[in-house]
């Protein structure tokens, strides 16, 4: 399953326009913000997939019929640009536990591209539903390795991948690789660069967001 919030008018894609705006990059926290927003905006949609139980709720005037999420979901992100995000996400499904992974592009000269993953922290993901963010979806690879490391350590009871912007190669490869998983995509973007950066896309999210790193 594929949702592409760019398919339908909403304030989202105003918050989308913005991150791609070179202009008003220039405002780290505004960039930040959006990517928060954006996190809010699919935490909502997410929300109506998943399970529900009846429940009461007692009111100072009498007890009231209630549904509510029979489990919260765990919400992971890929360090560090996935942050905002996440903590979009956290602000709705806001008693979640979260997860966290380092991965990072190791290039060769003469070779195809390598991601490392360096480091794990999450809860006991067996029979949890799991929200994996990260703002750009290019090649895939990150998104795929990342996701395999908490698959081969955990029984995941449902998977689904946010992205602000994706590529539709990077589409590809996590359709091709996780075939299972749930993908909640800002927009889908038909080229990248020999480089592997999304286009027109916004550029380097984890920099526009926390500045450029060496």
């Amino acid at each position: 399953m594929i949702f592409d919030l760019s398919k339908t008018d909403s304030i989202a894609n105003t918050f989308i326009a913005e991150l791609r705006d070179e202009k008003i990059q220039q405002d780290s926290m505004r960039f930040r913000r959006n990517l928060e927003r954006l996190g809010e905006f699919f935490a909502w949609e997410i929300s109506k997939s998943l399970s529900y139980v009846t429940s009461e709720t007692q009111t100072p005037l009498g007890i009231a019929q209630s549904r509510k999420l029979e489990q919260q979901p765990v919400l992971a992100t890929i360090l560090r640009a996935g942050l905002p995000m996440q903590q979009g996400l956290l602000n709705i499904f806001d008693c979640a536990e979260s997860a966290f992974i380092t991965a990072y592009r190791k290039p060769h000269t003469n070779g195809p591209l390598e991601i490392q993953v360096d480091y794990i922290s999450a809860p006991d993901l067996t029979d949890r539903v799991v929200i994996m963010a990260d703002p750009m979806l290019a090649t895939g690879l990150s998104m795929v390795l990342c996701c395999k490391e908490l698959i081969a350590e955990y029984r995941i009871k449902e998977l689904h991948i946010v992205a602000a912007i994706a590529s539709t190669d990077g589409v590809k490869h996590v359709r091709a690789n996780l075939p299972a998983a749930k993908l909640w995509l800002g927009a889908i973007d038909e080229e990248m660069t020999t480089k592997s950066y999304i286009v027109p896309g916004l550029g380097d999210a984890g920099d526009l967001a926390y500045g450029t790193k060496l």
